[in-house]
C-alpha cells in the first residue's frame, strides 16, 4: 500500500523593493502529486516570463491540496524595521510559522533568507513548537526554489500576487511607478517626484527612502 506524505514548500516575493508587499506563500500537496509539479513545469519562478507565471499559478492551485498567501505591506515591513527585537528574516519566519501551522504538512521545503540556516531553523521550530507543533519535519536551504518542485510552485504563486499587488497599487494612485525596485530608473523618479504624496506605499525604512526625505529637508533649510 502506498504511503502518500503531506509536504509543503515555502517562499517569499518582494523582500527587496521600495513600494509594495512582501508576499510569503506556502504549497501543500502529497508526495507523489509532485509529478503534477514538475508537468506544469515549475521552477524558481525568476527563471519564468511573467505571463507564463499567471497561467503556471492558476495551474498550481487546481493540483495542490490546499496554500496559504500572507501579505507584509510596507508599514508592517518599517515596524518590524524600526523595532530593536527583529529583522527582516525574522519576519519571514513568522509569517512561514504562521503558514505551517495553517497547513500542516509532514514535511517543509523552505527558502531560507538568513545566512545562517541553523539559527533560522532553530527559531521555525522553536515558533512551531510554541504552536504545539512537534513532529514537522523542515528542510530549510538557501535556493529551495531552484531545488524543490513544491518550493518552486510556492514562488511562483509568490511572484504573480506580488506582481498584482503593484499593479493594484498603480490603479488606485493612478501612476506608473516602474517595478517598485530601488533601482528600476521609473520607480527613482516617481519617488523623487512622489515620495510626499504616497507616503503609505513606500519602505520608509528603506535607505534609499530615507536619502529622499533628508535631501528634501535639506533644500528647504537652505531656502532660510
Amino acid at each position: 500500500m502506498l504511503v502518500m506524505v503531506l509536504i509543503c514548500g515555502i517562499d517569499e516575493a518582494g523582500r527587496g523593493p521600495l513600494i509594495g508587499p512582501m508576499v510569503m506563500v506556502g504549497v501543500l500537496i502529497d508526495d507523489v502529486d509532485e509529478v503534477l509539479l514538475k508537468k506544469i513545469g515549475v521552477k524558481d519562478s525568476k527563471m519564468v516570463p511573467q505571463h507564463k507565471r499567471v497561467i503556471m499559478a492558476e495551474e498550481i492551485k487546481k493540483v495542490v491540496k490546499d496554500y496559504s498567501i500572507i501579505k507584509s505591506e510596507a508599514k508592517e515591513i518599517d515596524e518590524t524595521l524600526e523595532s530593536e527585537d527583529s529583522n527582516l528574516n525574522w519576519l519571514e519566519a513568522d509569517k512561514t510559522i504562521e503558514i505551517l501551522a495553517k497547513l500542516k504538512p509532514e514535511i517543509a521545503y523552505i527558502d531560507c533568507p538568513s545566512t545562517n540556516i541553523n539559527a533560522y531553523k532553530m527559531y521555525l521550530e522553536n515558533g512551531l513548537r510554541n504552536k504545539g507543533i512537534e513532529k514537522m519535519k523542515l528542510v530549510v536551504e538557501h535556493k529551495a526554489d531552484e531545488t524543490y518542485p513544491v518550493s518552486s510552485a510556492a514562488s511562483i504563486i509568490a511572484k504573480v500576487v506580488r506582481e498584482q499587488s503593484i499593479e493594484d497599487i498603480k490603479k488606485k494612485i493612478n501612476k506608473n511607478f516602474g517595478s517598485g525596485y530601488p533601482s528600476d530608473p521609473f520607480t527613482k523618479a516617481f519617488l523623487e517626484k512622489y515620495w510626499d504624496k504616497y507616503p503609505e506605499i513606500f519602505r520608509k525604512s528603506w535607505s534609499s527612502y530615507k536619502k529622499i526625505v533628508a535631501s528634501k529637508n535639506q533644500m528647504k533649510l537652505g531656502e532660510f
